[in-house]
């Protein structure tokens, strides 16, 4: 029965994982218009390291931050424009953040049913006993 509760530590310490680099994705797509002064820091999306953990499973290792940089945009109807008409643009792609965010949802949702089958066995194993 130990391997039945180290896939059930491995599936759900990759669930917190996905939890989390979707939460990060969606804050990510959130913000993928916030625009700023030429003079500040543009948005940096959080891109977060996963690493194995030992014994099995995975976690967060850390969250990196795109660049500060971001793009100028020149956009001169923007109250934030500078007197070139440009503004700070973050450095994110929309098509790399739905991309990620379906890889995402689809590796929660397939540890969601490996803990289903796991959940499947044990009722099985029960009834073994029976």
């Amino acid at each position: 029965m130990a391997g039945l509760y180290g896939v059930l530590d491995a599936s759900g310490s990759a669930l917190d994982t996905f939890k989390l680099w979707m939460g990060a994705l969606g804050d990510n797509v959130a913000n993928v218009n916030t625009i700023k002064r030429t003079s500040e820091s543009a948005f940096q999306a959080r891109l977060i390291e996963v690493r194995e953990r030992a014994g099995g499973g995975v976690e967060v290792a850390g969250v990196d931050l795109s660049n500060p940089e971001g793009t100028i945009v020149y956009d001169p109807t923007s109250p934030l424009a500078d007197a070139k008409g440009e503004v700070r643009a973050p450095a994110v792609e929309m098509s790399d953040q739905m991309t990620s965010m379906i890889a995402a949802q689809r590796g929660y949702q397939l540890n969601l049913a490996v803990i289903d089958r796991a959940r499947e066995a044990y009722q099985a194993a029960l009834q073994i006993g029976k």
